[in-house]
């Protein structure tokens, strides 16, 4: 087949491992926004959202570049991402089948503006692998992107299962934003050569921080008083 080399290969293999480890932030925030649902509305949400993603990552890897080298770019999604992580956990688990819709198209767009923050640092990769080979790189491209989707659903299954087995794991999954949003603060050009000295403890601060500001928020919202 034209276009195909030991040096595509090479870079096809990279793109593969990529996507196996950074698709797993993404699946943590899928079952964070879907753990509420029934098991019909799980996988309507992980479904429509995944396949939103797919068009936000196409749009993403021709853009990602221009917008990653802006300052304060990345440093802004952090932000947003801490929002997120916040928001997420302390979502109480409601019934009811009026709510369950409005739920689903709540989740939908959690995923759809988590996905959006969260894929800057895999579709950057991708395009910066693509860019290594003499040919082939918009076929690098789109196996890129088509086997990053079944990755994020396939975790996202496997951890919301889980996180019904074991409901503590809703505060890993907190932590793990909380981290993966220090680290796009640290990747920011403007903000991250400032901070590069304190990365440990940004990172884990900032995972604490969403745990517990989440959990203090969850506590609040379920002594209030309903009528």
């Amino acid at each position: 087949m034209s276009g195909i080399s030991g040096e595509w290969l090479f870079a096809l293999g990279r793109i593969l491992l990529i996507n196996l480890i950074l698709s797993g932030d993404n699946a943590v925030v899928i079952a964070m926004a879907s753990r509420n649902l029934e098991q019909g509305q799980r996988r309507r949400a992980v479904l429509w959202g995944s396949g939103g993603a797919v068009v936000l990552r196409i749009i993403l890897t021709f853009v990602a570049a221009y917008f990653l080298d802006l300052p304060y770019f990345q440093f802004a999604g952090g932000l947003a991402l801490l929002w997120i992580g916040v928001s997420l956990l302390r979502k109480e688990k409601e019934k009811g089948g009026a709510q369950d819709a409005a739920s689903l198209q709540e989740a939908i767009k959690v995923i759809l503006a988590a996905d959006l923050v969260m894929s800057l640092d895999n579709v950057l990769a991708l395009a910066a692998i693509a860019q290594t080979v003499a040919a082939g790189r918009l076929m690098l491209l789109g196996i890129g992107l088509a086997t990053s989707i079944p990755l994020v659903i396939a975790g996202a299954q496997a951890l919301m299962a889980l996180m019904d087995r074991f409901p503590l794991l809703v505060y890993a999954g907190a932590g793990v934003l909380g981290y993966t949003a220090a680290e796009m603060i640290l990747g920011d050009k403007a903000v991250g050569p400032l901070a590069a000295a304190y990365a440990i403890w940004l990172k884990s601060g900032l995972a604490v921080l969403v745990i517990v500001a989440g959990h203090m928020l969850r506590r609040r919202k379920e002594r209030r008083p309903s009528y």
